[in-house]
C-alpha cells in the first residue's frame, strides 16, 4: 500500500491541443514538400516515475495539398514516446520526449472503390518514423499551461517526397492533472 501511495503521489497526466507549421525539403524537380499549411495537434502524456514518462502526438495537415499542383494529399504524423519532464522552477516544466510512429500520407483520387464492407477514395501510403521533440511548458495557473515545442520527424522510406526529414514548430494550450506541491 505504501509503494502505491508513493506512486500514485508522483503520477502527472496531461493532455494538450494546439497548432504547428511543418517544414521538410523540397523535392528537386517538382519544389514538392510534405511540409507547408497549418496543424492542427493534440498530444497525451503520463508521468509515473520521477517526470519520466510515455507520451502521444498527433498532427494532421488541416488543409489537402496537391502533390505536383494535381493530386490531393493530406499528411498526417503520429508517435508513442517516452517522455522527461523535468521542473524548471514552480512556473516552467522541460518537455523531452524520443520515440517511435508513423507519417501517413492519405492520398484522394477521383475513383472510388468499394470492398464488401465500405467505398473510398483514400489511397494512404504509411512510413515508419522517429521522433525527437523538445518544449517548455509555462504554466499560466498550476494546471494551465502553453507549451512551445519543435519536433524533429526522421522518415524511413518517404519516396513520394525527396526528403527523409521534417521539422514541426508549434505551440499549445494543456492542462495537467498533477499533484500541487
Amino acid at each position: 500500500m505504501l509503494l502505491l501511495a508513493s506512486t500514485a503521489h508522483a503520477q502527472q497526466f496531461d493532455m494538450s491541443a494546439g497548432l504547428s507549421a511543418v517544414t521538410a525539403p523540397s523535392s528537386t524537380s517538382t519544389a514538392q514538400t510534405v511540409g507547408g499549411g497549418a496543424f492542427p495537434t493534440f498530444g497525451l502524456d503520463f508521468l509515473f516515475f520521477h517526470n519520466v514518462g510515455v507520451g502521444f502526438n498527433a498532427a494532421l495537415r488541416a488543409k489537402e495539398n496537391l502533390l505536383e499542383g494535381v493530386q490531393p494529399f493530406r499528411p498526417f504524423f503520429y508517435d508513442v514516446d517516452a517522455v522527461y519532464a523535468p521542473p524548471l522552477g514552480k512556473r516552467a516544466q522541460l518537455n523531452l520526449s524520443a520515440g517511435i510512429g508513423a507519417e501517413s500520407i492519405h492520398f484522394y483520387t477521383p475513383i472510388v472503390t468499394c470492398s464488401f464492407i465500405s467505398c473510398t477514395n483514400v489511397v494512404t501510403s504509411n512510413h515508419f518514423l522517429g521522433q525527437l521533440g523538445a518544449g517548455v511548458r509555462f504554466y499560466a495557473t498550476p494546471r494551465i499551461f502553453i507549451e512551445p515545442s519543435a519536433h524533429l520527424y526522421l522518415v524511413r522510406n518517404n519516396e513520394e517526397f525527396s526528403g527523409s526529414r521534417a521539422t514541426r514548430v508549434g505551440v499549445s494550450i494543456g492542462y495537467s492533472f498533477r499533484n500541487q506541491e
